[in-house]
């Protein structure tokens, strides 16, 4: 064979292949065995192998899945095991990496469990569409548990003493063994056939899973399932569950619970009862007012319609109206004479003799009236007149001129002020106190 032909691997590319092969040959796997080679070491992982009599297989369940575990591992314990197979590269072993771990004999016991719930579920046996109402009050009931148990016992004193009046048969069945769901089947299908009861209740105590095994069967969930008078399951503890309780119409945490959701409280209904007759009794007295005030007011119409009645109250309507007529003639009266006395003495003010005095008189008050406006008027300006006169006077030119002084004005009128304002030749007025005296302007040395 030719040197570059041949493929040489090496030891880790081989573990690689193998670990490939086998992670893609092998899904997830479930293998039962018995624990041995356990540790635990401080990263919180577990290491053990599953053997049985003729070989061993190496495992691995890792934190934190490792923690989560419901019992405790121990040598010997046998376990049932889902995990990956692969190959460990290091030492070249091939190992299980495990997912979950259980106790073999409950493990298997809860892997059909949850396997048939699943396919029942899928059916539509849990909805809570198809799920039939119970009873407001259940009259007689069919009770299918053990007669021995004291599951029987607790509902037995539950209804005596909540309940005495409902009618309870216990229907005898064993609660677990083999035999046990088929003939719990027979005796659920005779009770419902007979058409005796309108409730049946399945009991038992708590225990395991194995012992409640046989209310996991799947001929009793269908039967269940099938039956038209409703169903309520009180199977095991309020912790329990099994396939009876999901298909029932009602589960029930404990058979004690069961009875009491079933029947009313005797006492709850005694006292419900006294509320209903105080509230009958209270609605007869409502009902008996009313039809009292209803007679009364018929008896006061049967009165006011009887012929006498009517004519008595046709003449107090009258009488009335006859009142009201003479009370509107006297008022009516009154305005009108108090109307007449009001224009009476107008007319009285409104005479020609009086009415010319009047006019007199106003006639002599009006003539002396502009006179003494005038004299007033006129008074009012003399003071006025020599109010202003005094002010003139104060600021008169005239006045300083009487004191010895003169005013020149050139021939425009216009008063000199300055020499300036002369021209030689120019002819000036001068006034005096008591008269104008002519001027003419010469030269200074000018003789004329």
């Amino acid at each position: 064979m030719p040197q570059d032909a041949r493929q040489i691997l090496t030891p880790s590319q081989l573990n690689t292949l193998a670990r490939d092969l086998l992670e893609g040959a092998f899904p997830l796997v479930w293998v039962e065995g018995e624990l041995g080679n356990l540790s635990r070491p401080g990263s919180g992982h577990l290491y053990f192998t599953l053997k049985d009599a003729r070989a061993q297989v190496r495992c691995a369940l890792f934190k934190p899945k490792s923690q989560w575990l419901n019992f405790v591992p121990r040598e010997g314990l046998r376990v049932l095991a889902r995990g990956r197979l692969t190959l460990y590269e290091a030492r070249g072993d091939y190992q299980l990496i495990l997912d979950s771990l259980e106790e073999a004999g409950e493990g298997a016991l809860r892997r059909a469990f949850e396997e048939l719930k699943q396919k029942l579920t899928l059916e539509g046996l849990f909805e809570t569409e198809r799920k039939r109402p119970l009873p407001a009050f259940v009259r007689r009931l069919a009770v299918l548990t053990s007669p021995s148990g004291a599951a029987v016992r607790d509902v037995l004193s539950v209804l005596a003493r909540r309940f005495p009046l409902v009618q309870v048969e216990v229907l005898p069945v064993p609660v677990q063994g083999e035999g046990a769901p088929a003939q719990i089947v027979a005796m659920l299908q005779r009770a419902y056939r007979s058409g005796r009861y309108d409730t049946i209740l399945l009991a038992r105590g708590g225990g395991s899973l194995e012992d409640l095994w046989a209310f996991n069967d799947e001929r009793l969930v269908r039967a269940i399932a099938a039956s038209p008078v409703p169903v309520v399951s009180a199977i095991g503890h309020e912790t329990d569950f099994s396939l009876s309780d999901f298909v029932a119409d009602l589960r029930a945490p404990t058979p004690s619970v069961a009875a009491e959701l079933l029947v009313p409280s005797a006492q709850d209904l005694r006292a419900r009862l006294r509320q209903l007759q105080r509230r009958v009794v209270t609605l007869q007295m409502h009902h008996l007012r009313r039809d009292q005030q209803r007679t009364d007011r018929a008896a006061i119409k049967l009165h006011a319609m009887r012929p006498r009645a009517r004519l008595d109250m046709l003449h107090r309507r009258q009488n009335e109206a006859q009142r009201r007529l003479d009370a509107a003639l006297h008022k009516q009266l009154d305005r009108l004479r108090a109307r007449m006395r009001h224009a009476d003495a107008v007319l009285r003010t409104m005479q020609p003799k009086r009415r010319l005095a009047v006019l007199r008189q106003q006639l002599e008050s009006l003539r002396l009236r502009p006179r003494n406006a005038i004299a007033r008027r006129l008074t009012h300006d003399a003071l006025r007149l020599r109010s202003v006169a005094r002010s003139l006077e104060a600021v008169s030119p005239l006045k300083t001129v009487a004191r010895g002084y003169t005013i020149l004005l050139n021939e425009d009128g216009h008063v000199v002020r300055s020499v300036n304002d002369a021209r030689v030749g120019e002819r000036l007025d001068a006034r005096l106190a008591d008269g104008h005296l002519p001027l003419r302007v010469i030269k200074p040395d000018d003789d004329t």
